[in-house]
């Protein structure tokens, strides 16, 4: 493949973002685990929940810090490097940016400070309060932002302004309540909250394997494993509502993932695996689910998904009707206020598809001189790289059931096995810590590669949006990042390392003279209970 300008302003822009994501999951599902542990604090009492808190805590905030870094950047890229792409729709996609860096933001960035500072100065509830603003915070950061992002996979509440040559909005709440938005925000935050889940359960069972702070190691393992099973199985659930958007919204993307080149008979199956073969347009060695991608597509056992033959021949038509919207854009441009009505209504009637005339920008100037034979390149384009796509979310969906596995497994061994865990339980539970990172890379890059070659979906290609900039100030650039990126990522992975080493050093003396209380009742009453300290098997 050879790298132009838009090929490194994709490269630069997915390692910004993708480095980015590494530290948003942790950050949404942390802060809800530290404000759960501290509820049970304040209802209980026992200091080792408040030593919980403190210690996950700490945690949180470094990964806070360092993901904020990272966001702010990424932000600056769209004006820095896709400077026609934030022309074109920044009057829609610069809305919710700027109600998250507002509101959101700075409501999130406000209590955490009184998180970290507040411990000796705030009341328990209203220190409770604030742990809770803090994970309301976060998420609702991340709700604003994937409403950005769910209007490039689904443009609604906008249209295309001819005198303005820009996309403007006609419904903020359209933009809002967006379905694939709303799909998008529910299934990242409960990937968040997985990977939330089995990073506490991993540190436990590390501890637990040295022999080290085990009674805030059990409880943890408690929290993490019941929180991330109901966040595991609303990974699966949500994901099956994406793919139920994706049938009508993004038709390509959704055949793409499925190999699926000939339209199948209602109800299409699913294919389990395969070998997808983009030059003979088949998917070799295919093993197909009956009756399962008709039911997750279209909620039915009547409706057809079409084939990627099929929506290429669409796109084939819609490249025809948008050269039409082309041509009386132009004139429209040229004449201004004398434009006839009836060159409007033309452009009206065929303003839809006006972004797929644009797809020819690629191999002409003027759509309106494209050759059928270019206007057919154009329409093969439509369709994104099918073999990484398959792949990708087969293994995103494999290692998403494996949490299932795994958290039920800690949940069964929390609540009616006296908190003991066999070694090689715990064992399993550190070596899966990457594990809910690559998912959800792995998701991203579903979403995000899936929409190619489309920076708006059926709006803007990809091709036009980015910056005019040199191939020299994009490697410079390039090389940057990744130096700072290296350099942030080895101060995070050194800083989480040196915290979970020492462990919990806060409130140690009241913890522990607490919990020798607390033994002390156990074995006077011959107590088994669930956090009664128990070796591990």
């Amino acid at each position: 493949m050879e790298f132009g300008l838009v090929e490194l302003s994709r490269l630069q822009f997915a390692m910004t973002a993708m480095y980015h994501f590494l530290f948003v999951p942790l950050t949404l599902g942390l802060s809800i685990i530290v404000a759960i542990m501290e509820t049970v604090y304040v209802m209980t009492g026992r200091p080792i929940w408040r030593q919980m808190t403190k210690f996950w805590g700490t945690l949180f905030g470094i990964n806070f810090v360092l993901g904020v870094a990272t966001g702010i950047t990424m932000e600056f890229q769209f004006g820095m490097n896709w400077s026609y792409y934030s022309h074109y729709v920044g009057d829609i996609f610069g809305a919710p940016l700027a109600i998250e860096g507002l509101m959101a933001f700075f409501m999130e960035a406000t209590f955490v400070g009184l998180f970290f500072f507040g411990w000796d100065k705030l009341s328990k509830v209203a220190h409770l309060v604030v742990a809770w603003l803090v994970a309301i915070g976060s998420n609702f950061s991340a709700l604003w932002i994937l409403i950005a992002n769910g209007w490039m996979q689904h443009p609604v509440g906008a249209e295309f302004n001819p005198d303005t040559m820009r996309m403007e909005m006609t419904n903020f709440f359209e933009v809002v309540f967006n379905e694939v938005a709303q799909a998008k925000f529910v299934h990242t935050v409960s990937a968040g909250y997985v990977t939330a889940a089995v990073f506490v359960l991993g540190v436990s069972s590390w501890y637990l394997l040295k022999g080290r702070h085990t009674e805030l190691a059990r409880r943890s393992i408690a929290i993490a494993s019941a929180f991330g099973l109901a966040a595991a199985l609303s990974v699966v659930v949500l994901g099956d509502e994406s793919g139920y958007s994706a049938s009508h919204t993004q038709k390509m993307k959704l055949a793409a993932i499925e190999g699926m080149w000939e339209t199948q008979d209602a109800p299409a199956s699913f294919t389990l695996v395969g070998i997808p073969d983009s030059d003979a347009r088949e998917t070799h060695y295919a093993i197909h689910i009956p009756y399962v991608m008709g039911l997750i597509g279209t909620r039915s056992l009547t409706q057809e998904i079409p084939g990627i033959d099929k929506l290429v021949a669409e796109a084939n038509e819609r490249i025809h009707s948008g050269i039409t919207a082309y041509d009386a854009l132009m004139t429209i441009r040229e004449q201004r206020d004398a434009t006839p009505a009836s060159v409007r209504a033309t452009f009206e009637e065929n303003s839809e598809n006006l972004g797929f005339a644009l797809l020819l920008k690629r191999y002409v100037d003027d759509p309106r001189q494209a050759t059928e034979e270019q206007i057919a390149m154009a329409a093969d384009d439509t369709v994104p790289g099918v073999g990484p796509l398959f792949w990708a979310f087969r293994i995103m969906v494999g290692l998403g059931f494996s949490f299932i596995a795994v958290m039920l497994y800690f949940f069964y061994r929390a609540s009616f096995r006296g908190m003991r865990f066999p070694r090689w339980a715990l064992r399993l539970g550190v070596v899966i810590i990457p594990a809910p990172w690559i998912a959800a890379e792995l998701g991203w890059f579903v979403a995000e590669f899936g929409r190619q070659p489309w920076t708006v979906d059926g709006v803007l290609p990809t091709a036009l949006s980015a910056s005019n900039l040199s191939i020299t100030d994009l490697l410079i650039t390039l090389a940057g990042f990744v130096i700072f990126y290296t350099v942030l990522f080895i101060v995070e992975m050194g800083l989480m390392l040196k915290y979970i080493k020492k462990g919990p050093y806060m409130d140690v003396e009241e913890t522990d003279s607490w919990m020798e209380r607390h033994a002390h009742r156990l074995r006077t009453h011959d107590g088994k209970g669930p956090f009664a300290a128990e070796p591990a098997e």
